[in-house]
Protein backbone atom coordinates (compact mmCIF):
# COMPACT_ATOMS: atom_id res chain seq x y z
CA UNK A 1 0.00 0.00 0.00
CA UNK A 2 1.43 3.27 -0.81
CA UNK A 3 2.18 6.14 1.30
CA UNK A 4 -0.34 8.24 0.31
CA UNK A 5 -3.04 5.46 0.93
CA UNK A 6 -1.53 4.99 4.45
CA UNK A 7 -1.26 8.41 5.39
CA UNK A 8 -4.99 9.30 4.26
CA UNK A 9 -5.70 10.87 7.48
CA UNK A 10 -3.96 13.30 7.37
CA UNK A 11 -6.09 15.47 4.97
CA UNK A 12 -9.12 13.20 5.53
CA UNK A 13 -12.46 14.84 5.64
CA UNK A 14 -14.89 12.49 8.07
CA UNK A 15 -18.10 12.61 8.93
CA UNK A 16 -19.58 12.41 13.02
CA UNK A 17 -22.59 10.39 12.81
CA UNK A 18 -24.46 10.28 16.29
CA UNK A 19 -26.24 7.35 15.24
CA UNK A 20 -29.22 7.21 17.35
CA UNK A 21 -30.13 10.56 15.54
CA UNK A 22 -28.85 9.84 11.84
CA UNK A 23 -31.40 7.07 10.39
CA UNK A 24 -33.72 4.58 11.96
CA UNK A 25 -34.39 1.32 9.89
CA UNK A 26 -36.21 -0.55 12.38
CA UNK A 27 -39.11 1.69 13.01
CA UNK A 28 -38.49 2.00 16.67
CA UNK A 29 -37.86 5.79 16.91
CA UNK A 30 -33.86 5.54 17.29
CA UNK A 31 -31.26 5.25 14.35
CA UNK A 32 -29.77 2.41 14.10
CA UNK A 33 -26.81 0.11 12.02
CA UNK A 34 -29.58 -0.84 9.27
CA UNK A 35 -30.66 2.98 9.08
CA UNK A 36 -26.99 3.98 9.12
CA UNK A 37 -26.42 1.85 6.51
CA UNK A 38 -29.25 2.84 3.62
CA UNK A 39 -28.06 6.50 3.90
CA UNK A 40 -24.21 5.23 2.97
CA UNK A 41 -25.11 6.51 -0.84
CA UNK A 42 -26.04 9.57 0.98
CA UNK A 43 -22.67 10.33 2.70
CA UNK A 44 -20.18 9.27 -0.63
CA UNK A 45 -21.93 11.54 -3.03
CA UNK A 46 -21.48 14.47 0.28
CA UNK A 47 -17.95 13.75 -0.62
CA UNK A 48 -16.39 12.45 3.15
CA UNK A 49 -13.55 10.55 3.30
CA UNK A 50 -15.04 8.75 6.14
CA UNK A 51 -17.26 7.99 9.53
CA UNK A 52 -16.74 8.69 12.76
CA UNK A 53 -19.75 6.83 14.86
CA UNK A 54 -20.48 7.45 18.26
CA UNK A 55 -20.57 4.70 20.66
CA UNK A 56 -22.88 1.66 19.40
CA UNK A 57 -22.38 -1.18 22.61
CA UNK A 58 -24.32 -2.69 24.83
CA UNK A 59 -25.29 0.55 27.24
CA UNK A 60 -28.47 1.37 29.95
CA UNK A 61 -28.14 4.08 27.76
CA UNK A 62 -28.00 6.54 30.20
CA UNK A 63 -25.34 8.80 28.71
CA UNK A 64 -25.93 8.30 25.08
CA UNK A 65 -24.14 5.01 24.92
CA UNK A 66 -20.89 6.33 26.30
CA UNK A 67 -21.49 4.08 29.37
CA UNK A 68 -20.26 1.26 27.94
CA UNK A 69 -21.32 -2.28 29.32
CA UNK A 70 -20.05 -4.73 26.88
CA UNK A 71 -17.56 -3.13 24.33
CA UNK A 72 -17.27 -6.56 21.95
CA UNK A 73 -21.09 -6.10 21.68
CA UNK A 74 -23.45 -3.94 19.76
CA UNK A 75 -26.57 -2.34 21.70
CA UNK A 76 -29.84 -4.11 20.81
CA UNK A 77 -31.27 -1.00 19.85
CA UNK A 78 -28.87 -0.40 16.97
CA UNK A 79 -28.35 -3.97 15.80
CA UNK A 80 -26.03 -7.07 16.06
CA UNK A 81 -22.43 -7.55 16.18
CA UNK A 82 -23.12 -9.19 12.72
CA UNK A 83 -24.63 -5.82 11.72
CA UNK A 84 -21.96 -3.75 12.73
CA UNK A 85 -18.99 -6.11 10.42
CA UNK A 86 -21.50 -6.01 7.54
CA UNK A 87 -22.11 -2.68 7.59
CA UNK A 88 -18.04 -1.99 7.69
CA UNK A 89 -17.61 -3.73 4.93
CA UNK A 90 -20.71 -2.04 3.16
CA UNK A 91 -18.74 1.23 3.93
CA UNK A 92 -15.62 0.32 2.25
CA UNK A 93 -17.57 -1.21 -0.91
CA UNK A 94 -18.31 2.62 -0.85
CA UNK A 95 -15.37 4.09 -0.54
CA UNK A 96 -15.27 4.94 3.21
CA UNK A 97 -13.19 4.44 5.67
CA UNK A 98 -15.44 3.94 9.64
CA UNK A 99 -14.21 5.45 12.96
CA UNK A 100 -15.74 4.19 16.18
CA UNK A 101 -15.53 5.28 19.26
CA UNK A 102 -13.63 3.86 22.39
CA UNK A 103 -14.73 5.04 26.18
CA UNK A 104 -11.76 4.07 28.18
CA UNK A 105 -11.71 6.42 31.00
CA UNK A 106 -15.25 4.98 32.59
CA UNK A 107 -17.76 2.13 31.82
CA UNK A 108 -20.91 1.76 32.67
CA UNK A 109 -21.82 0.40 36.68
CA UNK A 110 -24.00 -2.00 34.66
CA UNK A 111 -20.43 -3.45 33.10
CA UNK A 112 -19.17 -7.37 34.53
CA UNK A 113 -16.22 -5.80 36.04
CA UNK A 114 -17.84 -3.22 38.28
CA UNK A 115 -21.25 -5.47 39.15
CA UNK A 116 -18.14 -8.01 40.54
CA UNK A 117 -16.26 -5.11 41.91
CA UNK A 118 -19.58 -4.34 44.29
CA UNK A 119 -19.96 -8.14 45.22
CA UNK A 120 -15.88 -8.49 45.96
CA UNK A 121 -15.47 -6.04 48.67
CA UNK A 122 -12.51 -3.58 49.48
CA UNK A 123 -8.80 -4.49 48.98
CA UNK A 124 -10.18 -7.09 46.13
CA UNK A 125 -8.52 -7.62 42.39
CA UNK A 126 -11.93 -6.54 40.91
CA UNK A 127 -11.84 -3.26 43.25
CA UNK A 128 -8.70 -2.40 41.94
CA UNK A 129 -10.00 -1.90 38.36
CA UNK A 130 -11.84 0.71 39.52
CA UNK A 131 -10.96 4.08 41.76
CA UNK A 132 -12.18 2.88 45.48
CA UNK A 133 -11.58 4.52 48.30
CA UNK A 134 -12.59 5.14 52.00
CA UNK A 135 -14.11 8.17 52.72
CA UNK A 136 -12.85 10.76 55.10
CA UNK A 137 -14.40 12.26 58.61
CA UNK A 138 -14.80 10.22 62.01
CA UNK A 139 -17.03 7.32 59.78
CA UNK A 140 -16.30 7.84 56.18
CA UNK A 141 -19.21 9.72 55.84
CA UNK A 142 -17.32 12.43 53.59
CA UNK A 143 -16.03 11.77 50.13
CA UNK A 144 -12.68 11.48 49.47
CA UNK A 145 -11.85 14.98 47.96
CA UNK A 146 -13.43 17.91 46.40
CA UNK A 147 -13.58 16.51 43.11
CA UNK A 148 -16.77 17.49 40.92
CA UNK A 149 -18.99 15.33 38.43
CA UNK A 150 -18.74 17.24 34.85
CA UNK A 151 -22.58 16.96 34.50
CA UNK A 152 -23.17 18.61 38.46
CA UNK A 153 -23.01 17.24 41.86
CA UNK A 154 -19.85 15.43 42.95
CA UNK A 155 -17.73 12.70 41.60
CA UNK A 156 -18.11 10.23 44.28
CA UNK A 157 -20.25 8.05 45.26
CA UNK A 158 -20.79 5.83 48.55
CA UNK A 159 -21.93 2.09 48.08
CA UNK A 160 -23.31 -0.06 50.39
CA UNK A 161 -21.54 -3.49 50.97
CA UNK A 162 -22.85 -6.63 51.07
CA UNK A 163 -23.17 -6.95 54.50
CA UNK A 164 -25.59 -3.94 54.94
CA UNK A 165 -23.01 -1.48 56.10
CA UNK A 166 -21.80 1.73 54.04
CA UNK A 167 -18.79 1.55 52.64
CA UNK A 168 -15.93 2.81 49.92
CA UNK A 169 -16.39 5.34 47.86
CA UNK A 170 -15.97 5.04 43.87
CA UNK A 171 -15.11 7.85 41.50
CA UNK A 172 -16.80 8.71 38.42
CA UNK A 173 -16.13 12.14 36.79
CA UNK A 174 -19.36 12.00 34.73
CA UNK A 175 -22.34 10.16 35.72
CA UNK A 176 -22.69 8.04 39.03
CA UNK A 177 -23.79 5.40 36.73
CA UNK A 178 -20.04 5.45 35.14
CA UNK A 179 -17.20 4.59 37.15
CA UNK A 180 -13.59 5.70 36.47
CA UNK A 181 -11.63 2.82 35.47
CA UNK A 182 -8.04 2.33 37.22
CA UNK A 183 -5.23 2.96 34.69
CA UNK A 184 -3.28 2.35 36.88
CA UNK A 185 -3.77 -1.63 36.86
CA UNK A 186 -2.27 -3.75 34.25
CA UNK A 187 -5.64 -5.41 33.76
CA UNK A 188 -7.45 -2.40 32.69
CA UNK A 189 -4.50 -1.73 30.01
CA UNK A 190 -4.57 -5.39 28.67
CA UNK A 191 -8.37 -5.02 28.22
CA UNK A 192 -8.42 -2.22 26.01
CA UNK A 193 -5.48 -3.51 23.79
CA UNK A 194 -7.43 -6.44 23.41
CA UNK A 195 -10.66 -4.16 23.00
CA UNK A 196 -8.65 -2.77 20.16
CA UNK A 197 -7.50 -6.03 18.66
CA UNK A 198 -11.30 -6.88 18.34
CA UNK A 199 -12.69 -3.77 16.37
CA UNK A 200 -9.37 -3.62 14.02
CA UNK A 201 -9.75 -7.52 13.29
CA UNK A 202 -13.33 -6.90 12.33
CA UNK A 203 -11.67 -4.15 9.50
CA UNK A 204 -12.69 -0.78 11.77
CA UNK A 205 -10.01 1.24 10.29
CA UNK A 206 -9.62 3.72 13.21
CA UNK A 207 -10.60 4.93 16.83
CA UNK A 208 -11.79 8.48 18.22
CA UNK A 209 -11.27 7.97 21.80
CA UNK A 210 -13.07 9.79 24.31
CA UNK A 211 -12.07 12.27 27.32
CA UNK A 212 -8.22 11.09 25.77
CA UNK A 213 -7.18 13.60 28.37
CA UNK A 214 -8.23 11.70 31.56
CA UNK A 215 -7.61 8.38 32.64
CA UNK A 216 -4.78 9.39 34.72
CA UNK A 217 -5.00 10.41 38.00
CA UNK A 218 -2.63 11.90 40.92
CA UNK A 219 -2.21 8.81 42.79
CA UNK A 220 -2.65 10.55 46.02
CA UNK A 221 -6.07 12.38 44.37
CA UNK A 222 -5.72 15.99 46.14
CA UNK A 223 -7.93 18.26 46.33
CA UNK A 224 -8.84 20.61 43.50
CA UNK A 225 -7.70 24.31 43.79
CA UNK A 226 -10.47 26.55 45.43
CA UNK A 227 -13.00 27.95 42.87
CA UNK A 228 -11.95 25.53 40.09
CA UNK A 229 -15.58 23.69 39.20
CA UNK A 230 -16.19 21.29 36.91
CA UNK A 231 -17.81 21.78 33.88
CA UNK A 232 -18.58 18.72 30.77
CA UNK A 233 -15.31 19.06 28.82
CA UNK A 234 -13.71 22.38 29.84
CA UNK A 235 -10.08 22.66 29.80
CA UNK A 236 -7.87 22.21 33.08
CA UNK A 237 -7.68 25.36 34.83
CA UNK A 238 -4.04 24.52 36.68
CA UNK A 239 -0.89 23.47 35.27
CA UNK A 240 -1.23 20.48 37.40
CA UNK A 241 -4.22 19.05 37.35
CA UNK A 242 -5.12 15.97 39.40
CA UNK A 243 -7.11 14.62 37.13
CA UNK A 244 -7.17 16.20 33.46
CA UNK A 245 -4.21 15.77 31.06
CA UNK A 246 -1.57 14.51 33.28
CA UNK A 247 1.21 13.63 31.53
CA UNK A 248 1.59 9.67 32.06
CA UNK A 249 -1.34 9.55 29.95
CA UNK A 250 0.81 9.51 26.77
CA UNK A 251 2.56 5.71 28.15
CA UNK A 252 -0.84 4.79 27.32
CA UNK A 253 -1.20 5.76 24.07
CA UNK A 254 2.52 4.78 22.83
CA UNK A 255 1.04 1.31 23.63
CA UNK A 256 -2.27 1.71 21.69
CA UNK A 257 0.33 3.35 18.91
CA UNK A 258 2.26 -0.46 18.36
CA UNK A 259 -1.11 -2.18 18.02
CA UNK A 260 -2.60 0.57 15.64
CA UNK A 261 1.06 0.04 13.63
CA UNK A 262 1.14 -3.54 13.88
CA UNK A 263 -1.87 -4.08 10.91
CA UNK A 264 -1.75 -3.26 7.37
CA UNK A 265 -3.08 -0.79 6.66
CA UNK A 266 -2.13 0.92 9.60
CA UNK A 267 -5.04 1.82 11.77
CA UNK A 268 -5.54 5.53 13.05
CA UNK A 269 -6.58 7.52 16.13
CA UNK A 270 -8.36 10.62 17.04
CA UNK A 271 -8.27 12.21 20.04
CA UNK A 272 -10.48 14.32 21.82
CA UNK A 273 -8.93 16.13 24.78
CA UNK A 274 -9.79 19.74 25.98
CA UNK A 275 -6.57 21.53 27.14
CA UNK A 276 -5.35 24.51 27.56
CA UNK A 277 -3.53 25.00 25.16
CA UNK A 278 -2.49 24.12 20.96
CA UNK A 279 1.01 23.62 22.70
CA UNK A 280 -0.50 20.67 25.30
CA UNK A 281 -2.50 19.20 22.26
CA UNK A 282 0.38 18.39 20.09
CA UNK A 283 1.76 16.60 23.13
CA UNK A 284 -1.29 14.33 22.19
CA UNK A 285 0.04 13.52 18.35
CA UNK A 286 4.12 13.82 18.84
CA UNK A 287 5.85 10.28 16.84
CA UNK A 288 4.70 7.34 18.33
CA UNK A 289 2.02 9.10 19.90
CA UNK A 290 -1.90 9.32 18.66
CA UNK A 291 -2.49 10.56 14.84
CA UNK A 292 -4.64 13.35 14.94
CA UNK A 293 -6.74 15.54 17.55
CA UNK A 294 -9.73 17.62 17.43
CA UNK A 295 -9.33 21.53 17.54
CA UNK A 296 -10.99 22.86 19.91
CA UNK A 297 -9.78 26.08 20.13
CA UNK A 298 -10.65 26.32 16.95
CA UNK A 299 -13.74 24.99 17.86
CA UNK A 300 -14.30 27.48 20.65
CA UNK A 301 -13.28 30.68 18.72
CA UNK A 302 -15.32 33.77 18.03
CA UNK A 303 -16.32 34.65 15.16
CA UNK A 304 -13.20 37.18 15.24
CA UNK A 305 -10.92 37.43 12.61
CA UNK A 306 -8.09 38.25 14.84
CA UNK A 307 -9.04 35.44 17.31
CA UNK A 308 -9.30 32.97 14.06
CA UNK A 309 -5.62 34.28 12.89
CA UNK A 310 -4.38 33.78 15.59
CA UNK A 311 -4.94 30.14 16.39
CA UNK A 312 -4.83 28.93 13.06
CA UNK A 313 -1.06 30.00 13.40
CA UNK A 314 -1.13 28.82 16.60
CA UNK A 315 -2.21 25.11 15.87
CA UNK A 316 -0.14 25.04 12.21
CA UNK A 317 2.93 25.94 13.75
CA UNK A 318 2.73 23.71 16.72
CA UNK A 319 1.67 20.75 14.71
CA UNK A 320 4.54 21.01 12.32
CA UNK A 321 6.70 21.19 14.68
CA UNK A 322 5.86 17.23 15.94
CA UNK A 323 5.05 16.39 12.04
CA UNK A 324 1.56 15.45 12.56
CA UNK A 325 -1.52 17.42 10.78
CA UNK A 326 -4.44 19.94 11.94
CA UNK A 327 -7.93 18.54 12.39
CA UNK A 328 -10.47 21.30 12.26
CA UNK A 329 -13.83 21.46 13.36
CA UNK A 330 -16.86 23.52 14.10
CA UNK A 331 -19.22 21.51 16.24
CA UNK A 332 -20.12 18.11 17.60
CA UNK A 333 -22.53 16.33 19.80
CA UNK A 334 -21.64 18.07 23.25
CA UNK A 335 -21.65 22.01 21.45
CA UNK A 336 -24.12 23.92 20.77
CA UNK A 337 -24.44 24.24 17.31
CA UNK A 338 -22.74 27.08 15.47
CA UNK A 339 -25.20 28.13 13.31
CA UNK A 340 -27.11 29.48 16.17
CA UNK A 341 -23.82 30.03 18.34
CA UNK A 342 -22.48 31.91 15.10
CA UNK A 343 -25.96 34.34 15.55
CA UNK A 344 -26.02 34.84 19.51
CA UNK A 345 -24.22 38.48 20.71
CA UNK A 346 -21.45 35.83 22.43
CA UNK A 347 -20.27 33.91 19.73
CA UNK A 348 -17.20 31.76 21.13
CA UNK A 349 -18.37 28.61 21.80
CA UNK A 350 -19.84 26.91 24.82
CA UNK A 351 -20.58 23.54 25.99
CA UNK A 352 -24.30 22.65 25.07
CA UNK A 353 -24.60 22.17 29.06
CA UNK A 354 -24.40 25.77 29.63
CA UNK A 355 -27.22 28.18 30.51
CA UNK A 356 -27.45 30.58 27.51
CA UNK A 357 -29.45 33.38 29.55
CA UNK A 358 -26.32 35.65 29.28
CA UNK A 359 -25.63 34.83 25.53
CA UNK A 360 -27.94 36.67 23.66
CA UNK A 361 -31.34 35.38 21.48
CA UNK A 362 -29.61 34.15 18.45
CA UNK A 363 -30.15 35.52 14.82
CA UNK A 364 -30.63 32.41 12.70
CA UNK A 365 -30.06 34.29 9.42
CA UNK A 366 -27.02 35.97 10.63
CA UNK A 367 -25.69 32.42 11.62
CA UNK A 368 -26.30 30.65 8.81
CA UNK A 369 -24.34 33.39 6.70
CA UNK A 370 -21.46 32.92 8.97
CA UNK A 371 -21.92 29.19 8.98
CA UNK A 372 -21.93 28.77 5.26
CA UNK A 373 -18.62 30.90 5.52
CA UNK A 374 -16.96 29.47 7.89
CA UNK A 375 -17.61 26.07 6.15
CA UNK A 376 -15.27 27.64 3.62
CA UNK A 377 -12.78 28.63 5.79
CA UNK A 378 -12.21 25.38 7.49
CA UNK A 379 -12.48 23.13 4.38
CA UNK A 380 -9.62 25.36 2.98
CA UNK A 381 -7.04 24.98 6.09
CA UNK A 382 -4.18 22.85 5.63
CA UNK A 383 -4.82 19.57 6.95
CA UNK A 384 -8.16 17.49 7.73
CA UNK A 385 -11.17 18.03 9.17
CA UNK A 386 -14.49 16.87 10.45
CA UNK A 387 -18.16 17.98 9.83
CA UNK A 388 -21.16 16.80 12.34
CA UNK A 389 -24.28 15.14 11.25
CA UNK A 390 -26.65 18.07 9.80
CA UNK A 391 -23.81 20.56 9.58
CA UNK A 392 -24.35 20.37 5.69
CA UNK A 393 -28.47 20.98 6.24
CA UNK A 394 -26.96 24.01 8.14
CA UNK A 395 -29.27 22.78 11.31
CA UNK A 396 -29.99 24.76 14.03
CA UNK A 397 -29.81 23.90 17.72
CA UNK A 398 -32.96 23.17 18.95
CA UNK A 399 -33.91 25.60 21.97
CA UNK A 400 -36.90 24.81 22.86
CA UNK A 401 -36.92 20.57 23.42
CA UNK A 402 -39.85 20.50 26.26
CA UNK A 403 -38.52 19.60 29.54
CA UNK A 404 -40.80 16.38 29.79
CA UNK A 405 -38.58 15.28 26.84
CA UNK A 406 -34.67 15.76 27.62
CA UNK A 407 -32.47 12.95 27.83
CA UNK A 408 -28.95 14.12 28.42
CA UNK A 409 -28.22 13.34 32.26
CA UNK A 410 -26.82 16.79 32.86
CA UNK A 411 -30.26 17.92 33.14
CA UNK A 412 -30.92 15.75 36.19
CA UNK A 413 -27.76 16.19 37.94
CA UNK A 414 -27.71 19.97 37.22
CA UNK A 415 -31.06 20.39 38.81
CA UNK A 416 -32.90 21.21 36.28
CA UNK A 417 -30.39 24.30 35.73
CA UNK A 418 -29.09 22.97 32.50
CA UNK A 419 -31.01 21.52 29.65
CA UNK A 420 -27.69 19.45 28.43
CA UNK A 421 -26.77 18.84 25.14
CA UNK A 422 -30.40 17.02 23.44
CA UNK A 423 -30.66 20.41 21.32
CA UNK A 424 -27.88 19.40 19.20
CA UNK A 425 -28.68 15.71 19.15
CA UNK A 426 -32.13 16.05 17.57
CA UNK A 427 -32.79 13.30 14.83
CA UNK A 428 -32.01 14.50 10.79
CA UNK A 429 -34.59 15.48 8.73
CA UNK A 430 -34.47 13.61 5.18
CA UNK A 431 -37.82 14.06 3.60
CA UNK A 432 -39.98 17.22 3.41
CA UNK A 433 -43.11 15.60 5.05
CA UNK A 434 -43.43 12.47 7.18
CA UNK A 435 -43.88 11.01 10.70
CA UNK A 436 -40.24 11.80 11.75
CA UNK A 437 -39.22 13.70 8.25
CA UNK A 438 -38.31 10.44 6.61
CA UNK A 439 -36.01 9.79 9.82
CA UNK A 440 -37.98 6.71 10.18
CA UNK A 441 -41.64 5.85 10.19
CA UNK A 442 -42.43 5.95 13.73
CA UNK A 443 -41.05 9.43 15.05
CA UNK A 444 -38.35 9.90 17.09
CA UNK A 445 -36.86 9.45 20.20
CA UNK A 446 -36.00 13.50 20.32
CA UNK A 447 -38.76 15.50 19.24
CA UNK A 448 -38.52 17.37 15.90
CA UNK A 449 -39.31 20.80 15.56
CA UNK A 450 -41.80 21.80 13.68
CA UNK A 451 -40.84 22.98 10.18
CA UNK A 452 -38.11 20.72 10.42
CA UNK A 453 -39.01 19.19 6.86
CA UNK A 454 -38.03 22.53 5.47
CA UNK A 455 -33.98 21.89 6.01
CA UNK A 456 -34.29 18.86 5.33
CA UNK A 457 -31.94 16.56 2.11
CA UNK A 458 -34.97 16.36 0.04
CA UNK A 459 -35.97 20.05 0.39
CA UNK A 460 -32.51 21.51 -0.26
CA UNK A 461 -30.34 18.61 -2.92
CA UNK A 462 -31.92 20.84 -5.93
CA UNK A 463 -31.60 24.13 -4.25
CA UNK A 464 -28.05 25.17 -6.21
CA UNK A 465 -28.19 27.64 -3.17
CA UNK A 466 -28.69 25.29 -0.56
CA UNK A 467 -26.36 24.44 2.38
CA UNK A 468 -25.90 21.19 1.04
CA UNK A 469 -25.12 21.94 -1.88
CA UNK A 470 -22.31 24.32 -0.63
CA UNK A 471 -20.75 21.38 1.19
CA UNK A 472 -21.19 19.08 -1.48
CA UNK A 473 -19.21 21.68 -4.06
CA UNK A 474 -16.86 22.67 -1.48
CA UNK A 475 -15.69 18.57 -0.86
CA UNK A 476 -15.82 18.28 -4.34
CA UNK A 477 -13.64 20.75 -5.08
CA UNK A 478 -11.48 19.92 -2.24
CA UNK A 479 -10.70 16.35 -3.58
CA UNK A 480 -9.60 17.60 -6.79
CA UNK A 481 -7.77 20.54 -6.53
CA UNK A 482 -3.77 20.12 -5.81
CA UNK A 483 -3.78 23.03 -3.51
CA UNK A 484 -6.20 21.47 -0.66
CA UNK A 485 -5.55 19.32 1.82
CA UNK A 486 -2.32 18.64 2.99
CA UNK A 487 0.50 22.09 2.69
CA UNK A 488 0.58 25.30 3.95
CA UNK A 489 -0.52 28.34 3.63
CA UNK A 490 0.83 32.13 3.07
CA UNK A 491 -1.60 35.15 4.41
CA UNK A 492 -2.28 37.99 2.06
CA UNK A 493 -1.57 41.30 3.56
CA UNK A 494 -3.57 44.70 2.94
CA UNK A 495 -7.38 43.29 3.43
CA UNK A 496 -7.85 44.59 6.84
CA UNK A 497 -8.26 43.54 10.48
CA UNK A 498 -11.68 41.96 9.74
CA UNK A 499 -10.10 39.79 6.67
CA UNK A 500 -8.67 36.86 6.51
CA UNK A 501 -7.15 36.23 2.96
CA UNK A 502 -4.55 33.53 2.27
CA UNK A 503 -3.16 31.80 -0.46
CA UNK A 504 -2.34 28.10 -1.26
CA UNK A 505 0.10 26.61 -3.98
CA UNK A 506 0.04 26.74 -6.68
CA UNK A 507 -3.15 28.48 -7.68
CA UNK A 508 -5.73 28.74 -4.88
CA UNK A 509 -7.38 31.91 -2.32
CA UNK A 510 -9.54 32.40 -0.04
CA UNK A 511 -10.55 35.27 1.66
CA UNK A 512 -13.41 35.71 4.57
CA UNK A 513 -14.90 39.01 5.33
CA UNK A 514 -15.60 38.88 8.73
CA UNK A 515 -16.49 42.62 9.23
CA UNK A 516 -19.51 45.08 8.62
CA UNK A 517 -18.73 46.04 5.65
CA UNK A 518 -18.51 44.72 2.05
CA UNK A 519 -14.61 44.08 1.21
CA UNK A 520 -12.49 44.46 -2.09
CA UNK A 521 -11.43 40.92 -4.00
CA UNK A 522 -7.56 40.54 -4.54
CA UNK A 523 -6.83 39.94 -7.91
CA UNK A 524 -7.99 36.74 -9.21
CA UNK A 525 -8.61 34.60 -13.15
CA UNK A 526 -12.18 33.63 -11.34
CA UNK A 527 -14.66 32.92 -8.59
CA UNK A 528 -14.19 28.59 -7.88
CA UNK A 529 -17.03 28.92 -5.28
CA UNK A 530 -18.54 32.05 -2.67
CA UNK A 531 -20.99 31.21 0.30
CA UNK A 532 -22.73 34.58 -0.61
CA UNK A 533 -23.47 36.25 -3.95
CA UNK A 534 -21.09 38.76 -4.58
CA UNK A 535 -22.11 42.07 -5.13
CA UNK A 536 -20.03 44.22 -8.05
CA UNK A 537 -17.01 42.80 -7.03
CA UNK A 538 -17.28 42.92 -3.44
CA UNK A 539 -17.25 39.90 -1.00
CA UNK A 540 -20.28 40.98 1.70
CA UNK A 541 -19.96 40.92 5.39
CA UNK A 542 -20.14 37.51 6.37
CA UNK A 543 -18.70 35.64 3.48
CA UNK A 544 -15.72 33.24 2.10
CA UNK A 545 -14.96 32.81 -1.14
CA UNK A 546 -12.33 30.69 -3.35
CA UNK A 547 -10.54 32.06 -6.05
CA UNK A 548 -8.47 30.85 -9.03
CA UNK A 549 -5.47 33.30 -8.84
Amino acid sequence: MTDVQQDWWRSAVIYQVYIRSFADGSGTGVGDIRGLRSRLAYLRDLGVDALWINPWYSSPMLDGGYDVADYRSIAGEFGTLADAEAFVRAAHGHGLRVIIDIVPNHTSDRHPWFRAALQAGPASRERARYVFRPGQGENGELPPNNWKSMFGGPAWTRVTERDGSRGEWYLHLFDSSQPDLEWGNEEVRQEFLDILRFWFDRGVDGMRIDVAHGMIKHPELPDLPVGEAGEVLAPAESDDHPHWDRSDVHEIYREWRKVADSYDPPRVFVAEAWVDSPERLAHYVRPGGLHTAFNFDYLRAPWSAQELRKIIDQTLDVFHEVGAPATWVLSNHDVERHVTRYGRQVTSAVIASSPPVELGEPDEALGTHRARAAALLMLALPGGAYIYQGEELGLPEVLDIPEAALRDPIWERSGHTKRGRDGCRVPLPWTTHGPSYGFGVNGSWLPQPAGWGARSVQAQQYDSGSMLNLYKEALRLRRDMRALGLGSLEWLPGHGEEVLAFRREPDFACVVNLGAAPVKLLEHNRVRLSSAPLDDGLLPPDAAVWLAV
